[in-house]
């Protein structure tokens, strides 16, 4: 099949999963067509049956916002001609999936006939999808994609309470890449943050409020006062700054390391104890998952689809947002022993084999297909 893929190419959830998607897609000799405004950070360098068209918008002094929706909807149109597309796969429902009707629509002026698959990942529901503003847009689009994904049963839930759309919404979660066991921890490496007998925690994010970071550090805070730790942060955004004053406050800054951005953070897990997702709100959890596979449990919140990811008391612990207290504990019970460290360990790399990219991928193919006939 001859893919398109449009997305957003940052290193949010949405943009991750559709890019692994595709990579794994071209794998399996599917050619993909990514098509988004910039190469997608996940995307790596050159790959067979991969390719990538960037969406340029001319800057009209006519507008206060640059038109980006219809740019995109031309350019959507002109890979298909082109390329001689078979399916149109977009992530995230703003503006991606008006833009594939808009597409859609003009192509079968032309006599072409393509689907579409909207996928949903979370923000574009849970939190933009709220604005009543944008509901009747999100709605008609629901209703008009010739099929809808979202990566957990509670995006489902939550889509079915905000929107009236009647169109079916099949659950495929998101993914990870299989491993067996953990792999074997580079101890010059894990040397260069922490001394043998100090836990690492890690906290992988975008730095937004919804996060809820500040809490990661209140739960270091307690953790450290009784197992002398270190803790790792992997990410930029807004809350950088208070994050790093916050630090200072705690007189924690020799025991924290704020890493940025990170393009591969399979490296920076490799080396970590526990996780930490304290997030007010969450789809799904890929964070938590990719941590899970290799081999680190977790401690997170119990919203939105983390739960059905972190299972409580297993891979890790689950607690009521913002209670900092428990999770903190809950931490310092995982880390009291290696042998209950090492249980954890194995439940939740034996966890995230369920989430194999292989058999999502699959998933993904029946539906194409299913679409195409």
């Amino acid at each position: 099949m001859k893919i398109g893929i449009v997305l957003y190419p940052t290193f949010g959830g949405s943009g991750v999963v559709a890019t692994e998607l595709g990579k794994s897609l071209a794998k399996k000799g599917h050619e993909i067509h990514f098509i988004t405004y910039s190469q997608p950070v996940r995307l790596g360098s050159f790959q067979e049956n991969i390719f990538y068209h960037e969406v340029r918008v001319s800057d009209y002094p006519l507008f206060d916002y640059e038109p980006y929706e219809t740019v995109l909807a031309s350019k959507m149109v002109d890979v298909v001609k082109h390329e001689t597309l078979d399916i149109l796969h977009v992530h995230y429902a703003i503006p991606h999936a008006s833009a594939a009707f808009m597409a859609r629509e003009i192509l079968k002026s032309q006599g072409i006939l393509i689907p579409f698959v909207t996928t949903l990942h979370g923000t574009d529901i849970t939190l933009v999808g709220k604005d009543a503003s944008f509901e009747p847009v999100i709605t008609f689009c629901l209703n008009e994609s010739d099929a809808v994904t979202a990566v957990s049963e509670s995006l489902k839930r939550d889509t079915y309470e905000h929107f009236r759309t009647t169109r079916e919404i099949v659950v495929i979660p998101n993914f990870v890449p299989v491993r067996k066991k953990r792999n074997d921890v580079n101890r010059d490496v894990r040397r260069r943050y922490a001394k043998d007998d100090e836990p690492i925690l890690c906290h992988i994010s975008n730095f937004r409020k919804v996060k809820r970071v500040e809490d990661v550090l209140h739960i270091f805070s307690a953790v450290n006062k009784k197992i002398k730790s270190r803790v790792l942060l992997v990410g930029d955004g807004p809350e950088r700054y208070r994050l790093e004053e916050l630090c200072r406050e705690l007189n924690l800054c020799d025991r924290v390391k704020f890493l940025g951005k990170v393009r591969d953070t399979q490296h920076v897990l490799e080396i970590s104890d526990l996780f930490i997702l304290p997030s007010e709100t969450e789809s799904f959890g890929l964070a938590a998952l990719e941590a899970m596979a290799m081999g680190v449990p977790v401690i997170s919140s119990n919203t939105g689809g983390i739960p059905e990811v972190n299972i409580d008391r297993e891979t890790g612990f689950t607690s009521n947002v913002g209670d900092v207290e428990d999770m903190a504990k809950n931490a310092l019970h995982i880390l009291k022993d290696k042998e209950t460290h090492d249980a954890f360990r194995h439940r939740a790399l034996e966890r995230s084999q369920l989430f194999d990219v292989e058999q999502i991928v699959q998933q993904y193919e029946e539906l194409y297909l299913k679409l195409l006939k």
